[in-house]
């Protein structure tokens, strides 16, 4: 299984619409490849977003008809075999017949299958909890960073601050102690040569703590969320770093950016 079928399935484990073949499939994939785990992350911020912000509505009747109809369409499969005729020659008392080997080598069961009726098990899913079939696709695909400023700003002890560079950029930190959630959002950052990045730090005390990296557009915007959890006091600083960030967890440069919350 790659990455993206995982992810696949990760959306469908968040839903509950996983078929238990499935759900074991993703179960032995996360455990050989634990590195997968921000797809399982996204995909729960995802719908925890969508239940967090969207009123339950009774869907309409009309839903169920048109799923019915539609299942009742797709064409069926037995697996039971068509009864003998008796009054035909009895194969059975001959032997068995030769095989001839197939020119072509069999395959696996395609994963693309899978995770289409995964995704439709998904919108189905949302259709009975009342939400429209276009918001999944609005909001399942919404970056982390997206989903947790918007909680942040829902929280009621949300709070922002923003600075200015000398070269005109700007950062605005969000934060909320309740959530243990903090985001910076940069317009007018500067570009920065491939082989360095930007490193998100709290600033606890005197010690600084690693918060992830991030990448900006070419205007020099970003909305990045800062990996662990926030504590009230914290300094959100950003470091120019080599590509993947500092070497050896500390930060190896001033800060570029500094936002005070306490």
């Amino acid at each position: 299984m790659n990455e993206r079928d995982f992810a696949d399935l990760a959306a469908g484990h968040a839903l509950n619409a996983l078929s238990d073949a499935d759900e074991r499939a993703y179960q032995e994939a996360l455990a050989s490849n634990p590195h997968w785990d921000s797809h399982v992350r996204d995909a729960s911020e995802a719908i925890a977003a969508l239940s967090d912000i969207v009123e339950p509505v009774d869907p309409p009747a009309s839903v169920r008809a048109s799923l019915l109809e539609r299942i009742a369409d797709l064409p069926q499969q037995t697996d039971v075999p068509p009864a003998l005729d008796e009054d035909k020659e009895d194969f059975a008392a001959a032997g068995p017949a030769p095989v001839e080997p197939d020119a072509t080598p069999a395959r696996p069961a395609s994963w693309g299958r899978r995770r289409w009726f995964t995704l439709a098990a998904s919108i189905v899913a949302v259709l009975v909890l009342g939400f429209g079939a276009a918001s999944i696709g609005q909001y399942v695909t919404r970056p982390a960073s997206v989903v947790a400023l918007e909680q942040i700003e829902n929280a009621p002890d949300a709070q922002s601050a923003s600075v200015t560079m000398p070269d005109g950029g700007s950062a605005t930190a969000h934060w909320s102690a309740s959530t243990g959630q903090s985001v910076l959002v940069t317009d007018g950052m500067p570009a920065l040569s491939d082989d360095q990045t930007y490193e998100l730090w709290f600033v606890r005390g005197e010690t600084p703590i690693a918060a992830g990296i991030f990448e900006t557009d070419a205007e020099g915007r970003a909305t990045a969320i800062l990996d662990g959890e926030f504590h009230s006091g914290d300094t959100i600083a950003v470091t120019i770093e080599p590509a993947g960030g500092s070497p050896d967890g500390t930060p190896s440069s001033a800060p570029v950016v500094a936002v005070a919350t306490a």
